[in-house]
């Protein structure tokens, strides 16, 4: 009798290729080789008998039942993240205080904290959208309990051993603009009009930088406050920019390569690490929290 019911890995793999769009993507963000987890997700397709994907040039895009087994999906890997706290004595009951980038996953954020608050429903959260720099530097300041900062892969490796932060989930970063701009204007040329948050955006500063260093013309056309606006610019028409995968979102597209614009890094989400001394609900919470933000 052959064994029934899914691989946890395999299903934690598959959501993170779905989301992404393709195997080398989706490997990036559960931190696996692409040969490790195209095979993990041939065995899944083999052991329910169906094809999750289609597979294009544009990437990978769930088939109908891809898209139904992505529901279930969310859900197992969920409750046997909720049972695995619960039988550890992980239930939580308290207050606890979220900061968070605009830059990750900003079309999934709510639903991932809608999905940690449906399992925790005797936790009290507050959250506040914060830039990284602010993030980072306020972490010893007792502003908020649970820190979640973008940093580029450079800078990363670079304050690991100082700060002991977790990396849950890298991205690659983007040039884009709008969709009807770019197809509409191909051949687009410098000075490159750039939308821009606030210099002390280390992902902004970064951009300009490596336009100064390529000798590579621009103007800074409109200057955001958040992500969101950014977006709401780029997808106006107004200029290019570089966003994280999950933020360039409908509208958006990635500049042709014929555009020689600068080579970019990648970037990482990191969990800010706990304070000595901080309570055992807030040190549970950010373990459960780090299994649905990755």
């Amino acid at each position: 009798m052959n064994a029934r019911g899914f691989d946890l890995a395999q299903l934690r793999m598959f959501i993170a290729v779905t989301e992404a769009g393709s195997v080398s993507a989706g490997a990036e963000r559960v931190f696996l080789s692409q040969s490790s987890v195209s095979e993990q997700l041939k065995k899944l397709e083999a052991r329910i008998g169906q094809p999750l994907f289609v597979r294009s040039k544009q990437g990978m895009a769930a088939t109908p039942a891809g898209a139904k087994l992505l529901e279930h999906a969310r859900r197992i890997v969920a409750l046997c993240d909720a049972a695995f706290d619960d039988m550890l004595g992980r239930t939580l009951d308290g207050e606890v205080r979220i900061a968070i980038t605009d830059y990750y996953r900003p079309h999934d954020v709510a639903e991932i904290l809608r999905r940690f608050a449906s399992q925790h429903p005797r936790l009290r959260l507050h959250v506040t959208v914060l830039p990284s720099a602010v993030i980072d530097s306020g972490a010893d300041e007792n502003a908020f309990d649970i820190g979640l900062s973008l940093r580029l892969v450079e800078e990363s490796r670079s304050t690991r051993k100082s700060t002991a932060s977790a990396a849950i989930r890298r991205e690659k970063l983007v040039w884009v603009g709008a969709t009807q701009t770019l197809r509409e204007r191909p051949a687009l040329t410098p000075p490159w009009p750039l939308v821009l948050l606030p210099s002390t955006c280390q992902l902004q500063r970064r951009v300009v930088r490596l336009l100064d260093e390529a000798c590579m013309p621009y103007l800074i056309s409109h200057s955001a406050s958040g992500v969101a606006g950014l977006q709401l610019a780029l997808k106006a028409g107004l200029g290019i920019s570089c966003l994280n995968e999950s933020a360039i979102g409908e509208g958006l597209m990635p500049c042709p390569a014929s555009f020689g614009l600068p080579a970019l890094p990648s970037a990482e989400f990191h969990l800010l690490p706990g304070r000595p001394g901080e309570a055992e609900h807030v040190t549970n919470a950010r373990a459960a929290l780090a299994e649905l933000l990755g």
